[in-house]
């Protein structure tokens, strides 16, 4: 019933609400992170899983002879911009007598007023078949063949000519074809240019104007600013400090966007992966696809990944997304161990087979928007099949799990303890006149949440402690008092009433 009752909810009008502020300026506690919420008693986390949004694909394949006939690839990114919703992906053409290939692999554009209806605009930017009539961007006046790209809007560069930022997976030759980086800048979103003077040679980058070491690196499954940095986040099967199998997420950093690191991290691997199958095999086991596209919360990320299902054939290869986090920016991890966020659609469905994950998360009114892609590893190897298509998991607003009350320390039968305590503390934080907020449901006049302020050692702060009995997604947390708080607090909170086992506690926000 859950289920159908937030299908019918993501079906009606998606108008964001005006009274909600934005959480990714605030510091945001999420009922996963164990880092900001490292002491727990008698909780457990309630991961939930998104709903696909009825009007799926909401960005389809164009129509024959169009820039994106044969594929709307999300290895994109969607950000809110001065009150619009613009989507950066890749377009490929269905013409078959191009013989370089990566010449039909295209960055395009489209934009939105409400995030779930999308237009592609004709920016009369770039010729294709003869006309400018399309949504192509203009990469300079050249064609790079790109894979994947993000792009992120830096209004703290002082250039306007650099205020857009997109780094790309593109190809260069070796003895054989690599993927590498290369990035880009833009003054609006539409027209960009190369960060360093470099030309394409039949449509890939030279050796010799590489941005990052001279290996396969896949790169652009994200792009990110953190502690004064950019930072990339790819895809490598070489080894690292330990001989991984398969596909495990690396990053690389720059200051300038233009000069990057030599040097990588190993952001991510999953567990399966520490078991090396030997050469040869990279496409088997439990892997990470196309590293990590990030929704920087600013004091935390999110990310969403590929769980690759491998096997030794391409036939056998499946692809769903898995959820994970990091509180450093480097290093991530999962909130719960190989869970699935979001499993690859049925055969037959317009996303069977493989899910890829775009660099797109929104919160619009009551709901948080993920946008994913797809491609079906299956065909691989064979004939040309048409991909694509841009489509929106839905869950409430930042909803992504919740804590709630664990009862099984009470015992049963003759072994039954008394009612236990079910509480949480957060790590401590420097606060000056801060503003408190809780996302949480199943609240009442029997289900309360008690919130205290303490201090650093965890003594408590007089006269700050509030009861919390309404559900909402920002419902404020108000302290009656006065008394000048200290350098740095900590949260305590604890499930209380009757019927505290209905409370899902979802976010804790510091504004």
């Amino acid at each position: 019933m859950k289920r159908i009752a937030l299908l019918l909810a993501i079906s009606l009008s998606t108008v964001e609400a005006a009274d909600y502020f934005d959480e990714t300026k605030a510091t945001t506690l999420f009922a996963f992170d164990t880092v900001s919420i490292p002491h727990t008693q008698n909780l457990r986390i309630e991961m939930r899983q998104p709903a696909r949004h009825p009007a799926n694909p909401v960005v389809k394949r164009g129509a024959p002879g169009t820039a994106d006939a044969h594929g709307v690839q999300f290895y994109g990114s969607i950000i809110k911009d001065n009150g619009k919703y613009r989507l950066w992906y890749v377009a490929f053409d269905d013409d078959p007598n191009n013989k370089v290939a990566s010449s039909r692999w295209r960055a395009a554009y489209a934009e939105s007023v409400d995030g779930l209806n999308w237009v592609k605009p004709d920016l009369g930017l770039v010729e294709f078949h003869g006309s400018k009539k399309n949504n192509l961007l203009d990469m300079c006046g050249e064609s790079w063949g790109f894979v994947n790209l993000k792009v992120l809007k830096d209004d703290a560069d002082p250039d306007p000519a650099r205020r857009y930022k997109m780094t790309t997976h593109v190809y260069y030759r070796h003895t054989r074809r690599l993927g590498t980086l290369l990035p880009f800048v833009s003054a609006d979103g539409l027209r960009w240019k190369p960060v360093k003077d470099v030309k394409p040679l039949k449509a890939e980058l030279r050796k010799e104007d590489l941005f990052i070491p001279g290996f396969h690196f896949e790169p652009s499954g994200g792009l990110y600013q953190w502690d004064g940095q950019f930072v990339i986040s790819g895809q490598n099967a070489m080894p690292g400090i330990h001989p991984y199998q398969g596909r495990s997420v690396r990053h690389y950093r720059s200051a300038d966007f233009v000069n990057w690191s030599a040097t990588n991290n190993i952001a991510f691997v999953r567990a399966s992966q520490y078991e090396w199958l030997g050469p040869n095999r990279s496409r088997e086991g439990e892997q990470c696809h196309e590293g990590i596209s990030v929704w920087n919360r600013s004091n935390v990320l999110l990310g969403i990944y590929g769980l690759w299902h491998g096997a030794s054939e391409w036939k056998d290869v499946r692809i769903d997304l898995g959820l994970v986090m990091s509180n450093d920016g480097l290093n991530f991890r999962e909130p719960k161990h190989e869970w699935t966020f979001l499993e690859r659609g049925k055969d037959g469905e317009w996303d069977q087979g493989g899910l890829i994950q775009g660099q797109g998360f929104e919160n619009i009114g009551e709901q948080t928007f993920v946008y994913y892609g797809t491609w079906d590893p299956r065909p691989t190897g064979g004939p040309e099949v048409p991909r694509g298509g841009v489509g929106i998991a839905v869950i409430p607003r930042d909803r992504f799990a919740g804590l709630m009350v664990d009862t099984s320390g009470e015992g049963p039968g003759d072994y039954q303890l008394p009612k236990v305590t079910a509480e949480l503390v957060t790590h401590s934080f420097a606060v000056t006149k801060p503003s408190f907020f809780i996302n949480a449901d199943g609240l009442g006049d029997e289900a309360a949440l008690r919130v205290e302020l303490l201090d650093h050692l965890e003594r408590p702060v007089p006269a700050y402690s509030s009861v919390v009995r309404q559900s909402g997604f920002q419902t404020p947390v108000v302290f009656k008092s006065d008394v000048k708080l200290p350098d740095r607090v900590r949260l305590r909170i604890v499930f209380e009433g009757s019927k505290r086992r209905d409370i899902r506690l979802s976010a804790i926000y510091v504004k």
